[in-house]
């Protein structure tokens, strides 16, 4: 995993060291915090990211993600209901009927869910762009796990950026 850090127009590699330093800074106060990402992630992974959230909740932070089969937002709503249920919020590109019984266990969990039945007739992909613009602009800063292929998650990073959010970007390739 190669980690990026990406303010403004500006991106560096971050040491540990730095990483570290930039999750204290993510943990200080209370935020909204959106976390999106990739459904291909291991195991590894998953555990970094439920651990995140789940560090993120305990801290009085606020947690928005959007559902998955697998993956990113998956495991940010693990963590979450982990750490501080009251602090997560679920935002859906459609329905909970069209997620997968998995998430569907864990979204019983969940106080705060939004879904969007009007977006049932459009396609997944432009569903979940709107989803994640909706998401970036009910927080404070973005932190998202992508491929540097990643379309629709590239995207929502540029959004971020363009409406000045802090923007954390972990790739995975």
């Amino acid at each position: 995993m190669t980690t990026h850090l990406i303010r403004g127009e500006s991106e560096t590699t971050l040491s540990l060291d730095e990483l570290a330093s930039e999750l204290r800074l993510i943990q200080s106060g209370s935020k909204r915090i959106s976390i999106i990402g990739t459904r291909n992630l291991s195991i590894t992974h998953q555990q970094i990211v439920e651990t995140i959230a789940c560090s993120l909740t305990q801290e009085g932070n606020t947690v928005i993600t959007s559902g998955g089969a697998s993956g990113v937002n998956l495991a940010a709503i693990k963590g979450a209901l982990k750490g501080n249920p009251e602090k997560l919020e679920v935002i859906l590109p459609q329905t909970i009927k069209l997620q997968s019984s998995e998430v569907q266990e864990c979204l019983k969990q969940v106080r705060v869910i939004t879904e969007h039945p009007e977006r049932l007739n459009m396609e997944f992909a432009e569903a979940s762009r709107i989803c994640y613009n909706e998401i970036v602009d009910t927080a404070h800063q973005l932190i998202c796990f992508l491929y540097h292929d990643s379309n629709t998650l590239l995207k929502a990073v540029e959004y971020a950026k363009i409406n000045h959010k802090i923007v954390t970007v972990f790739y995975l390739d």
